[in-house]
């Protein structure tokens, strides 16, 4: 469903990307960690089409993503890092434009957006604008907004990123459900704890290469000890000075 080889990206002399290449089958919720600057967002960004790469092949939904990427923007859902809302529309009009772009019919879009809006908690928000949403209700709104054309294969950039608990949850259930009916999830996160509780297959970046590449099950330790181990470790020091008095 997504495959990728020696996916490169540069800009100008840095390379933010450097030679990529994994397979994720369908049905698998694939989650990419690693530290801020990895390469992470860049990776969606190619395999999504926003994106052309330096150099390499991605293949995803069995469309050459260089090739025609307006095809594979048709088959996929999407939540980019910049969330992508325009601050003049309210909650309702982002997925009802979004219904209308992918060619969905008024009462098929105006059913699953109430049934989105209800499970994401937003039915009471949501007419409004975007420019007067908290960053949560921007977020589940973009999520929301992914999910309804019922795409073949999903891109999340921080999907869980400042959203509340309840709601984390109601979005980690959906993203299970999907993926048991075939779809594929492929997210990025710095939440382990989230990321160790739904993902089927585990990458790791570091400096724009993969440090790690497995299956869950195939983990030989704790998630967050292999994190610390192949993309960074915590600081540790005490700051003897918090706490002292004069």
């Amino acid at each position: 469903m997504i495959s990728c080889r020696q996916l490169t990206r540069k800009f100008g002399d840095f390379t933010a990307v450097d030679g990529i290449s994994l397979d994720v089958a369908p049905g698998t919720i694939c989650a990419v960690l690693g530290p801020n600057g990895a390469g992470k967002s860049t990776t969606v960004g190619m395999l999504t089409g926003l994106l052309a790469p330096t150099s390499g092949e991605a293949i995803v939904c069995g469309v050459n993503v260089a090739h025609d990427p307006v095809a594979v923007k048709r088959k996929i859902g999407v939540l980019p890092e910049d969330l992508g809302l325009f601050d003049d529309l309210t909650v309702d009009e982002h997925l009802e434009l979004t219904g209308d772009l992918y060619g969905l019919d008024a009462a098929t879009t105006r059913s699953r957006i109430d049934r989105l809006l209800a499970a994401l908690g937003l039915t009471k928000g949501r007419r409004t604008f975007a420019r007067a949403c908290s960053h949560g209700m921007r977020k589940k709104t973009a999520f929301a907004m992914a999910l309804l054309p019922n795409p073949e294969a999903l891109f999340l950039d921080e999907p869980f990123e400042a959203v509340d608990p309840v709601t984390a949850a109601t979005m980690a259930s959906i993203l299970r459900d999907a993926a048991s009916r075939g779809v594929t999830v492929f997210l990025t996160s710095h939440i382990l704890p989230m990321a160790a509780r739904i993902a089927d297959r585990f990458v790791i970046i570091r400096s724009g290469r993969i440090a790690l590449n497995a299956e869950a099950a195939a983990l030989d330790r704790p998630l967050e000890e292999l994190y610390f181990d192949l993309a960074e470790a915590p600081v540790l020091d005490r700051l003897e000075w918090l706490g002292q008095t004069e």
